[in-house]
């Protein structure tokens, strides 16, 4: 994907003379950044948020570094849904790809199309699977097609602004699991974080570690694999302890994490991917819905 585009280039992927995207760009809307030949240059990603934001398709996408069928209309959530699907099932990374940057430019956001997309169709692969109806090289290929879709959208997000806050996370050492953490790390970069993806199967302190050298705002753990839970417990109290000791925030989810506890003091527990932004505000303006969905544990 290219990073910055003429303002010509800008003009055809949205379907607009030149001279508009000029004026747009000397009112402000649209962002730009200049050569060391004072040419004026602009950021893909920002012409993607302008066209989002205006409810507008892009004509030529291609010009973006984005597959040429992100122009079409909206697409239901059911379409979408069964339409990766049948790309994980097949293999088809280029097609992933082209619906996750389809579905993003007309106007859902990345979380929306992890949490309602890309995670209930690998759901279904894996219930597939654990039937015999996939075999296991099937299964362990959907996963790397949905990291390369994860991959594309980031790319896809605007560069956080410098002095952004900084998130921090993974997983913990004996969870191999990734693909939680990966889409942890792309909602707090759709959210406005700088983001530290410290990978999986990572001891409690090594991260207790990294959090006292970069300081973040928010740390997130994400427990999918089946841990010792007396090991678990002594795992999450020392990041807890660590990011305390920074100020940080502590979001923790997943579904290997035990439905009653174990109880740290001041982390907050997570259902659901969307709820990140709600822990990310912190407790203040919280809905008692919201709260019960994102409660401390």
């Amino acid at each position: 994907m290219s990073d910055i585009v003429s303002p010509k280039q800008a003009a055809l992927a949205l379907g607009v003379s030149e001279a508009s995207v000029k004026r747009w760009c000397d009112r402000g809307l649209l962002a730009t950044v200049r050569t060391a030949g004072g040419h004026r240059r602009i950021a893909t990603s920002e012409v993607l948020r302008f066209a989002r934001e205006g409810g507008n398709a892009l004509v030529r996408p291609e010009l973006l570094g984005m597959p040429s069928s992100t122009k079409a209309g909206p697409v239901a959530n059911e379409r979408a849904l069964a339409d990766a699907h049948e790309a994980l099932r097949d293999g088809d990374e280029e097609r992933l790809i082209a619906l996750v940057a389809h579905l993003y430019a007309s106007g859902r956001s990345a979380t929306d199309v992890c949490e309602r997309v890309l995670a209930p169709a690998l759901h279904e692969l894996g219930l597939s699977w654990e039937h015999g109806a996939l075999e296991v090289y099937e299964e362990r290929r959907a996963c790397e097609l949905v990291q390369a879709a994860l991959h594309r959208l980031a790319q896809l997000l605007p560069t956080p602004p410098r002095g952004a806050p900084r998130a921090l996370g993974g997983t913990l050492d004996g969870d191999p699991y990734t693909l939680s953490s990966a889409m942890c790390a792309l909602a707090l970069r759709e959210l406005g974080h700088r983001v530290d993806n410290l990978g999986s199967g990572l001891p409690a302190e090594q991260f207790a570690r990294a959090i006292a050298k970069h300081r973040p705002k928010l740390v997130w753990l994400s427990v999918s694999g089946a841990l010792d839970e007396p090991g678990l417990a002594r795992a999450l109290r020392t990041i807890a302890d660590a990011a305390r000791r920074v100020g940080a925030a502590l979001v923790l989810g997943g579904r290997g994490l035990p439905q009653a506890g174990p109880r740290i003091p001041g982390a907050r527990r997570c259902e659901r991917l969307s709820d990140l932004a709600l822990a990310s505000r912190g407790p203040r303006g919280s809905s008692r819905a919201a709260r019960s969905r994102a409660r401390t544990i």
